[in-house]
């Protein structure tokens, strides 16, 4: 089971219920079960998706980053695949970003940079770190097992209109939370269509650090009922940078290759 990641920033209005961010859990569902059905709802088949990074400093400074990414699900149905390319700018173009992302082990992740020409493995020491200078790590791409955190079920909130479970996650040692990168996460979870719509992050020292939302949901597997948020942006309350990642094109690939997720295919030019 997994947590769930990338969620994003954008016009959010907030409608305060009886009992929200108390500290103080309330009866009703597993929040530990509906997490791992979030997780399963956005998960596709077999998909490929261009997206844009955008990177802006505290004084409104841009970088733009055009990524070509494919995933792709297990015939088990749990584990899902991941390969992402960066296509442009020139100084970070054929960089990628190779994960397995598996249910109740440590995920493998492998990042190839071609000025070394060279591919090397994340070890989950990394994990807290920045994924190519955005304000997203490498956890947020790919997190760990949900059975590394305890969750508190909160209340419910209204986050842009729609009704949310609010969710506390803390890890359950040390290490786990040095490798995250927080000491407690608050998710907003979509009652009705799994999505997770908000995340606020506190770090290692219990403050405030980063705030994550997520609009412009679409329903992408009817069948499934699997949805994506196609907007997602990551706010640092601490430094004032932020990351938006939009999604510009998603498409089924029911026959993609296996070949795509292996080191030698995220090595090629």
């Amino acid at each position: 089971m997994k947590t769930i990641c990338f969620s994003c920033i954008a016009a959010c209005f907030l409608t305060m219920q009886p009992g929200a961010h108390a500290g103080n859990p309330v009866a009703g569902p597993d929040p530990a079960v509906l997490i791992e059905e979030a997780n399963q709802r956005r998960k596709l088949p077999a998909a490929e998706m261009v997206s844009t990074l955008v990177l802006l400093n505290a004084q409104g400074k841009q970088r733009v980053r055009k990524i070509l990414s494919y995933a792709r699900l297990e015939a088990d149905g749990i584990t899902e695949k991941r390969l992402v390319r960066f296509l442009e700018p020139a100084d970070v173009k054929g960089t990628g970003l190779l994960t397995f992302d598996y249910d109740k082990k440590t995920d493998d992740l492998w990042l190839y940079l071609p000025a070394l020409r060279k591919t090397r493995r994340i070890v989950a020491s990394e994990k807290a770190k920045s994924f190519m200078g955005s304000e997203f790590t490498y956890s947020d791409t790919t997190p760990p097992p949900t059975e590394d955190f305890t969750y508190q079920l909160l209340g419910e909130e209204t986050v842009d209109g729609v009704s949310c479970w609010i969710i506390d996650s803390f890890p359950r040692n040390e290490k786990i939370a040095d490798e995250n990168g927080f000491s407690r996460k608050t998710l907003f979870l979509g009652k009705e269509d799994y999505v997770l719509r908000k995340a606020v992050y506190y770090d290692l020292g219990k403050k405030l650090h980063k705030e994550l939302l997520a609009t412009q949901v679409k329903l992408i597997e009817p069948n499934g009922k699997k949805y994506r948020a196609m907007l997602m942006t990551m706010q640092n309350k601490q430094n004032g940078r932020s990351s938006e990642l939009r999604i510009e094109k998603l498409e089924l690939k029911p026959a993609m290759s296996e070949d795509f997720f292996t080191t030698r295919f995220l090595e090629r030019p």
